[in-house]
């Protein structure tokens, strides 16, 4: 080790600036580079190998690491200020970081995590939330929220972050970028600040946490992996069996069909048809993971939560509170931090947590993990929504939680309960949120599942963006978004004095959608250019039916009346469209010269 730091020129870097940036959008101001460093610094890669030697593996590229890993000469402030303060900087730098420098990358900053990278919102307390850059409204994700944003942001090729829970998957799903969480023990722990011990190593012994990393480009993610995890050489092999969960993706808020299929079509293009199974992973887990029984019980917000999936994430939350209190509580109670109100709450039912939960935890993992090996043996790979739902709002209430908690890493706690490895791939957008897909692989298969994303990544985009496509024409579109549509038509049309062209597409419209006040009324103004006056009065009654607020609409009615030699009624018309809106000068107008006609 001490021959490997000799080689790092570790170069402190001025912090930016925070220049803001205030965007018109975003009510708060964003930061140059959105919130995502804490500290800008350079760990510089070794002099490359004279010819004939190959030039090391990661030449070029640039990463950022959380501060949850030891730099020598650094205090690694764990995301929480009073940490930082209590603590020394570090004698050497993290093995992980190390091995990437030595391969050829350079590190450029260290990056904001949630509070004792517990989180996994990506909120903090302490520091400003780091901004999300492809939902600039919505939550980054965490707890590795800087490091996901920084390459969301293009300030980095690819950086690091812990998983436990989904502290890589669930910010690179937030954020729109790869996000890779390998298997248990595959990844040295050295120089990382631990949070749930066994939930991030080989067979749940009690070791430091390991890493994951995220990228935007699925060959770096590939280069990264193949010098982190030092596998030997192997011959690429294709995917045998890959099982779509049909029924995780029907529970999304987002549109699951349209990943599933994605993925199909692209498993279908490079590996044939015959390799795709689908499974209801729900009934397979109860079948296969018996132990999920003993918290059937679990009850929240009065209702009994006893999906899978839910109560996967429940056992492993049990597991992460439990380790966290073991590593850190001693230091809580030294130190009285100042926490988040999350981890003081969390800590607080980690107290309650009995020997006969931990228990059934460790039978819940051993289970999954030959439940995930029989389904998927060794060629298999699981495909699984990354997250639930889309990223939360900025601060949103709903964070903090349990039941956001449990929501949210829903689908993690699959490979972080089974020890295997997992990729967050985007998918493209939903209400301008990215979606995203998650392939799983048993322990051990992680080059054989980074070797897979690299050869179906193109694909899929390519496929993903047909069925944005696709579920954008109008035989996929919802009947009111064709009104609005057909409306919007209609308005061009009656701008451009196009009056049976517009009749046209507002009729169309109401067929579409015949509850809509405004397409009877819009409808009604272009028969009033037209001197159609009994079908504008018709359509303006039927507006006032579906709207008795609808002021335009007792205007043309008051109009067509007029017209049509019905004065008392037209006065009514009028004086009650004066009653809703009393600024109203045609309304006013109109109702003056009547009564002086007719007094």
């Amino acid at each position: 080790m001490a021959s490997q730091s000799a080689n790092l020129w570790v170069l402190l870097g001025l912090g930016l600036a925070g220049i803001l940036l205030m965007t018109r959008k975003l009510k708060k101001a964003v930061k140059a580079d959105f919130g995502a460093f804490v500290e800008r610094l350079k760990l510089l890669p070794p002099p490359q190998p004279p010819p004939p030697k190959a030039p090391h593996p990661l030449t070029g590229l640039t990463f950022a690491i959380s501060d949850v890993f030891d730099v020598n000469g650094f205090v690694t402030g764990f995301g929480n200020p009073d940490w930082s303060r209590t603590h020394e900087p570090a004698s050497q730098t993290s093995t992980v970081v190390t091995t990437l420098v030595e391969g050829g990358a350079t590190c450029t900053g260290r990056t904001v995590v949630d509070d004792m990278a517990f989180g996994i919102s990506g909120e903090q307390m302490h520091f400003d939330t780091p901004t999300n850059p492809a939902a600039p409204a919505r939550m980054p994700g965490g707890s590795s929220s800087g490091a996901a944003v920084a390459v969301a942001a293009k300030f980095v090729d690819f950086s690091l972050g812990t998983d436990a829970v989904g502290g890589v998957r669930v910010p690179a799903a937030y954020c729109g970028v790869l996000g890779f969480r390998p298997s248990h023990g595959t990844v040295s722990h050295t120089g990382i600040i631990p949070v749930s011990a066994s939930l991030d190593t080989v067979a749940f012994s009690k070791f430091g946490p390991t890493a994951g990393w995220f990228a935007r480009d699925p060959s770096i993610l590939r280069r990264v992996g193949h010098v982190l995890l030092q596998v030997p050489f192997a011959a690429q092999r294709n995917p045998r069996n890959v099982v779509i969960a049909d029924d995780c993706f029907q529970l999304l808020k987002s549109p699951g069909d349209r990943i599933s299929q994605a993925v199909t079509k692209a498993v279908e293009k490079l590996f044939g048809r015959q390799i795709l199974r689908h499974e209801n992973l729900e009934a397979y887990l109860t079948s296969k993971v018996p132990s999920l029984k003993l918290f059937a019980d679990r009850k929240s917000n009065g209702e009994r939560k006893s999906s899978s999936t839910n109560l996967l994430a429940y056992a492993m939350h049990i597991l992460r509170r439990h380790e966290f209190k073991q590593n850190h509580l001693e230091w809580i109670n030294a130190e009285k931090p100042n926490l988040d109100p999350f981890i003081s709450s969390q800590m607080q039912g980690a107290l309650e947590i009995t020997d006969t939960n931990i228990d059934s935890c460790h039978a819940i993992r051993n289970e999954m993990r030959s439940a995930l090996n029989d389904l998927l043996k060794d060629d298999g790979i699981l495909v699984i929504p990354t997250v639930a739902e889309p990223p939360p709002k900025t601060g949103a209430k709903e964070i903090q939680s349990e039941d956001y908690q449990i929501r949210a890493c829903s689908f993690s706690s699959i490979a972080s309960m089974s020890g295997g490895c997992q990729v967050s791939v985007p998918a493209g957008f939903h209400d301008k949120c990215p979606i995203s897909v998650s392939f799983v692989a048993r322990q051990g298969g992680d080059r054989f599942l980074l070797d897979t994303i690299q050869t179906i990544y193109a694909d899929l985009q390519e496929q993903a963006e047909l069925a944005t496509k696709s579920s954008a024409s109008g035989n996929a579109l919802s009947k009111e978004t064709s009104a609005e549509m057909a409306k919007e038509k209609g308005n061009q049309a009656f701008k451009e004095k196009q009056w049976q062209r517009a009749i046209g597409f507002y009729t169309e419209a109401i067929k579409l959608n015949g509850n809509s006040a405004t397409y009877f009324s819009n409808r009604a103004a272009a028969h009033l250019e037209m001197r159609n006056f009994l079908q504008a009065e018709a359509d303006s009654s039927k507006a006032i039916d579906l709207d008795k607020k609808n002021v335009k609409a007792y205007l043309r009615r008051g109009t067509a009346r007029e017209m049509l030699g019905y004065y008392k009624e037209a006065i009514e018309d009028f004086r009650y469209a004066l009653v809703l809106e009393p600024t109203n000068k045609r309304a006013s107008l109109s109702a003056d010269r009547l009564k002086k006609l007719f007094p």
